[in-house]
């Protein structure tokens, strides 16, 4: 396997770590916010073990390539992962958004979901390269 892709899973796990932590300190919209780059991260590793770049000179991993490749390549046309991941990521980069951007806060319940969400595609990336 690819040590990039490797890197990117290790980054996942990280972030993942980090919002459990958050989670457990009662930090909901930081959970939120390191849920949502756990699972992109782990899409990244997912592309890079899969020969999927970011198109021409760029060399940064854009949010909507990243979101739109996982689910439309990985997961609709090779089907390399379960078909009930491709809305999850969406839904937890929407809770994201909500927990940065917004004055109201991300509650408990929400945080758990989005972590819930957070940990079903970190461990299907993981255990597709694993």
């Amino acid at each position: 396997m690819d040590t990039n892709s490797l890197a990117y899973l290790d980054k996942a796990i990280e972030s993942l770590v980090g919002a459990e932590s958050e989670y457990a300190n009662r930090r909901y919209n930081n959970c939120a916010n390191r849920c949502y780059y756990a699972v992109f991260q782990a899409a990244i590793a997912a592309l890079i073990a899969a020969g999927i770049q970011p198109a021409g000179a760029r060399v940064q991993w854009e949010h909507e390539f990243v979101q739109a490749r996982f689910a439309g390549v990985l997961i609709k046309q090779r089907k390399l992962y379960q078909a009930d991941l491709a809305p999850l990521f969406a839904q937890v980069q929407r809770a994201r958004l909500a927990a940065d951007y917004r004055p109201a806060s991300i509650g408990s319940a929400e945080a758990e979901r989005v972590l819930r969400k957070a940990r079903t595609i970190v461990f299907a990336v993981q255990e597709k390269l694993s």
